[in-house]
């Protein structure tokens, strides 16, 4: 079992810029990966970006160029620096850890871009 905690989500103006942080419970280093996702109002959660444990990301079309997701395990943490925010990015994002064993989930955070 793993707990993620997420933080650092709010309100920004469209243009602007937010880092998402999410911390684990326990040491990262057997998480094959961990990544973001997303859930609009009445839309499903989808991928936002991944990175494995080896360190290769992936980022959803809908966000390349402007969010980065990185990872330190020694914080276990996984982040997500978000830039030239658009008012579609609007949801709750979610951090995921996977192992072998395991698919975990956090509780979310709201990101809100608006002016």
């Amino acid at each position: 079992q793993v707990q993620l905690v997420e933080s650092g989500g709010g309100l920004v103006q469209p243009g602007g810029s937010l880092r998402l942080s999410c911390v684990a419970s326990r040491n990262i280093f057997s998480f094959n990966a961990m990544g973001w996702y997303r859930q609009a109002p009445g839309k499903e959660r989808e991928l936002v970006a991944r990175i494995t444990n080896g360190g290769s990301t992936i980022h959803a079309d809908s966000v390349k160029g402007r969010f980065t997701i990185s990872r330190d395990n020694a914080e276990r943490a996984v982040y997500l620096q978000m830039n030239s925010l658009k008012p579609d990015d609007t949801a709750v994002y979610y951090c995921n850890a996977v192992t072998a064993s395991l698919n975990s989930w956090g509780q979310g955070t709201q990101v809100t871009v608006s002016s």
